[in-house]
């Protein structure tokens, strides 16, 4: 490979590594091609971007994003693919999925919310984390619990009120 076309893909891994907020390091080694097919086609239905990528190019561009991504030096061996995505737990999702039919793609390794995770154990916690988002919603439905409760309390006393000044009324008449 040429060195200016080793540097067009360095500069495109490295822009692609800066627009999506987490990325997976996966092994899909030994994947028939029906299977990297169908994988693929799961990558594209979830809004995930699938790139196999030598893995010295994939570090220089990790490297070029200024990401910090220390302790994952033992992920760059073997054949690596990429999972871009913007929702942090959608690849996890994807590849606990796909290993029903399959054994592989094997997480080699993952950068989601700024931290990373190294591993295949790691598969099960990354399922589980919400996103930036995900957890906003979840911070505003607990404050929104709270007020629920006094405007209900409220709005049931004056039904009370009103419910007693009825009856009053009616024995008056």
């Amino acid at each position: 490979m040429k060195r200016e076309d080793k540097g067009i893909i360095i500069a495109e891994l490295t822009e692609q590594i800066k627009k999506s907020g987490h990325f997976y390091i996966a092994d899909i080694e030994g994947l028939n091609a029906g299977q990297t097919t169908d994988l693929r086609r799961e990558c594209f239905k979830n809004n995930i971007k699938l790139v196999v990528a030598k893995n010295t190019l994939l570090r220089k561009a990790i490297k070029d994003s200024g990401r910090d991504i220390q302790g994952m030096d033992s992920v760059f061996a073997g054949p690596s693919s990429v999972m871009f995505t913007d929702v942090a737990n959608a690849p996890a999702k994807l590849i606990k999925d796909f290993r029903r039919r399959s054994d592989k793609p094997i997480l080699k390794g993952a950068f989601v919310e700024e931290d990373v995770y190294i591993g295949d154990e790691q598969l099960d916690a990354l399922v589980s984390v919400k996103s930036k988002f995900e957890l906003i919603a979840d911070v505003v439905a607990m404050l929104q619990t709270p007020i629920r409760n006094v405007i209900g309390a409220l709005q049931s006393g004056g039904n009370t009120i009103t419910g007693v000044l009825k009856t009053l009324e009616e024995k008056k008449s």
